[in-house]
């Protein structure tokens, strides 16, 4: 258990708790990051009920699936809050709201951002208390902790459990791979004729994209070194995948559409290493227990990247000017500081980590 006084104070614990709320409906990743504050909860509060507010996905990773959530409430999409599925019906936030306040929730915690939008939203929910995290542009909660930018994320949501008495009782997400996870990753894959690493070129921030030909020569690296490579990708990133893949040289294999979120989990805890950009898929690897070498901007190493070192190696990029225009990109969060913050650019900011660095940790891992 991690000594609750090492992550800050420790606020008095709710009194007859029986349902907490959550409110977390962004990306993989950014769920990833808030299993130890929803653990820390579990630890609280064992008898209460916690409902994940999230996105139809959220719902389908979570169904049968053992860990610190017990049910997922479906929250609409909103400005803020998520962005709506493919083919998913609208639905208005009042009616939700009103719903969910007949579930008498007794706490509910925004751990969702700076909370401009998502306050109000918690807010609604009727809890007995609220907590979470609050920008210059949010309205308060009960218990409130200021929104600091640079901050890693893990730690920044279980600050948000300890405004509610729930010390950190872990810094590492962990998702549970079930043995449905297993099958399906079996189906699709077949049996392996030599250990497996995947790689994943693909993030939805473009500056965050290794280059695909660097992917290319770290698959025909691990190739030639033994391994069975596979190339995971969105079907949106097909086409990344693709040029990954051609320019291999080696026969890798492209692993696009044909999984569910479970299913990958599996694929990932059957390898012996993940190689990826910094995106969801790197960080739900190393859920699942996989060595990872992950390529960081500086500034989402800061936030994101995965404390440990004995199986993880963030490479991180130093770059912080546009590599089209040539401006400083941190003055948005620092303005007091030259330069102008912003630029319509959308050029890789990592493609200065060169491939040796990525191969070396990489065979550093499996060798261990």
């Amino acid at each position: 258990m991690v000594a609750p006084h090492l992550l800050g104070p420790i606020a008095g614990r709710v009194p007859d708790v029986e349902r907490i709320a959550v409110l977390r409906a962004n990306a993989l990743g950014d769920f990833i990051f808030a299993l130890p504050a929803l653990e820390a909860l579990r630890s609280a509060y064992p008898e209460a009920e916690i409902v994940l507010l999230g996105a139809p996905w959220h719902a389908k990773l979570w169904r049968d699936r053992p860990g610190p959530v017990d049910r997922v409430l479906v929250i609409p999409p909103a400005p803020g809050i998520r962005a709506p599925e493919p083919g998913e019906p609208e639905s208005a936030m009042t009616d939700f709201l009103a719903a969910a306040r007949k579930e008498r929730f007794d706490l509910a915690l925004q751990i969702h951002g700076g909370g401009a939008n998502s306050n109000p939203v918690v807010a609604g929910l009727g809890a007995r208390v609220t907590a979470g995290l609050r920008a210059d542009d949010a309205q308060p909660l009960d218990r409130w902790l200021r929104y600091v930018y640079y901050q890693h994320e893990v730690i920044r949501y279980l600050e948000v459990a300890a405004l509610v008495g729930a010390p950190a009782t872990t810094i590492v997400p962990t998702l549970a791979v079930t043995a449905a996870d297993r099958a399906e990753a079996a189906e699709v894959l077949g049996p392996a004729d030599r250990p497996r690493v995947a790689l994943h070129p693909g993030a939805t921030d473009t500056r965050r994209r290794w280059p695909a030909e660097r992917f290319a020569e770290v698959a025909r690296e691990l190739h030639g070194d033994g391994y069975q490579v596979l190339v995971t990708g969105t079907p949106a990133e097909q086409e990344l995948v693709d040029r990954v893949v051609a320019a291999a040289g080696a026969p890798v294999r492209p692993l696009v559409g044909a999984l569910s979120l479970g299913g990958l989990a599996g694929a990932y805890a059957g390898c012996a290493l993940v190689v990826s950009n910094d995106t969801g898929p790197l960080h739900l690897a190393a859920a699942v227990g996989t060595a990872t070498v992950g390529v960081f901007w500086v500034g989402n190493l800061i936030n994101t990247a995965n404390p440990l070192r004995g199986r993880h190696r963030p490479i991180s990029s130093w770059t912080v000017h546009c590599p089209v225009c040539g401006v400083d990109c941190t003055p948005g969060i620092y303005p007091h500081r030259p330069g102008d913050g912003e630029c319509p650019h959308r050029d890789s900011f990592v493609a200065d980590v060169p491939t040796i660095e990525v191969l070396e940790a990489a065979r550093e891992l499996l060798a261990t």
